[in-house]
C-alpha cells in the first residue's frame, strides 16, 4: 500500500479513536479523525480519504446517515466504509449494509483482523483506482479525437448531453443513461487510427477513403473492449452508425436489432453534425437539421418514434434551455 494512504476515524469517544491511532501507528497511514457525523463529513471533504472508520451509533448525525450521503455522491461512492460498532444484530447489518457500508468490525474488536480487513479494503479501493486512471486515459484519447478537427469543438459533450435528455425522456434507468454519456464522449475513439488526410479532408471522401472512415467503430470496441467497466458503452461505439431500414455499418442491422442506445446516439450525432459548420459547407439552422432529419426518417434512416421524441425535445428550449443552449 502506498505510504500516506489517508484514513479516516469517525468515533463519538476520543478515547477509542486513541486506541485505533495506537493500533495504526505503524503502518504508514496517514490518519484523521472526527469526533461526529457531521464534522466527519466535513473532514472527508477536506482531505478525500482512501478508507473510513466509522462509529454506528454517535449524537446529531449516526454512521448510517454518514454512510448514505457518502455512497451516494458519484464522487465518493467507491471510498471503502468500516462500520465498527457494538452491535451485532442482523438487523443492524442489513440498514449498514443497506446504507452502503463495505465491511464490519464488532466490539470488542480483534487487532490483527481490523489490520487485514483494512488492508484488504485499500487493496481492492487501490485496484479500483487503477482502472479509473486507465478509463481516464482513454477518455483523454477520445476528446484527443475532437481536438484534431477545430470543427467538432465541443461535439462529444453535447452528443452525451442530448442523448440523455432523450434517455430521460424515454424513462431510461440510471445505468442507460450513463452509458448514453459514456457512449456519446466515446462513439468515435476508433478515428484516432484513421490518418488525419483522410479524416480531416475538406471534400468529398472517395470510396476507397469511405471505406477506411468505416473501420471506426471496429478500431473503438479494441481499445476500449480490454476494460471491463466499458464493457456496457461497446454495443453503442459499434453500432451508432446503423440506419434503421439496415443501409448503416459496420454489419447493416435493421431496426431494433440496432440497440436502442446506439440508435439514439445514432441520431443525436447526425443532428449535431448538421448544426457544426464544417470546412465544405457552413452549419445548418435548427429548422434546416430537423427538415433533413425528418426526410431521412422518412426515407427509412432513423427510427421514427426516437425522431419524434427528439423534435419535440429540439423545437421546446423553454423546457431544456440549458441542453439546447449551444444551439438557440
Amino acid at each position: 500500500m502506498a505510504d500516506g494512504t489517508k484514513i479516516l476515524i469517525v468515533d463519538d469517544q476520543p478515547d477509542n479513536i486513541e486506541t485505533i491511532k495506537d493500533i495504526l501507528s505503524g503502518s504508514q497511514y496517514a490518519l484523521f479523525s472526527a469526533t461526529n457525523g457531521k464534522e466527519a463529513l466535513e473532514v472527508f471533504k477536506q482531505i478525500n480519504p482512501d478508507l473510513v472508520l466509522l462509529d454506528a451509533m454517535m449524537p446529531v448525525m449516526d454512521g448510517f446517515q454518514v454512510a448514505r450521503v457518502i455512497k451516494n455522491n458519484p464522487q465518493t461512492q467507491l471510498t471503502p466504509i468500516i462500520m465498527i460498532t457494538a452491535l451485532d444484530s442482523m438487523q443492524d447489518r442489513v440498514k449498514g449494509l443497506e446504507a452502503g457500508v463495505d465491511d464490519f468490525i464488532s466490539r470488542p474488536f480483534n487487532i490483527f483482523e481490523l489490520k487485514a480487513r483494512i488492508k484488504n479494503l485499500l487493496r481492492l479501493k487501490e485496484a479500483v483506482d487503477d482502472l479509473e486512471n486507465a478509463e481516464q486515459v482513454i477518455f483523454s484519447l477520445a476528446k484527443t479525437v475532437e481536438a484534431k478537427d477545430k470543427y467538432t469543438e465541443g461535439h462529444c459533450n453535447r452528443l452525451a448531453d442530448l442523448a440523455q435528455t432523450m434517455g430521460r425522456q424515454l424513462n431510461l434507468s440510471e445505468h442507460d443513461l450513463k452509458v448514453l454519456k459514456r457512449g456519446g464522449i466515446l462513439h468515435d475513439i476508433g478515428k484516432i487510427a484513421i490518418r488525419d488526410a483522410v479524416l480531416l479532408k475538406p471534400g468529398k471522401l472517395t470510396p476507397e477513403e469511405f471505406e477506411i472512415i468505416k473501420e471506426h467503430p471496429k478500431i473503438g470496441v479494441q481499445i476500449c473492449a480490454p476494460l471491463k467497466t466499458l464493457k456496457p458503452v461497446l454495443p453503442v461505439i459499434l453500432y451508432h452508425h446503423e440506419r434503421y431500414n439496415g443501409s448503416g455499418y459496420p454489419e447493416g442491422l435493421k431496426g431494433e436489432e440496432i440497440p436502442l442506445l446506439a440508435r439514439i446516439i445514432g441520431l443525436v450525432d447526425c443532428f449535431d453534425s448538421l448544426t457544426t459548420k464544417r470546412p465544405y459547407r457552413g452549419a445548418l439552422s435548427i429548422t434546416e437539421a430537423l427538415e433533413i432529419c425528418e426526410k431521412e426518417t422518412a426515407e427509412g434512416l432513423w427510427d421514427p418514434k426516437l425522431f419524434s421524441l427528439f423534435k419535440k425535445i429540439i423545437t421546446d428550449p423553454s423546457k431544456n434551455h440549458e441542453i439546447l443552449k449551444w444551439y438557440y
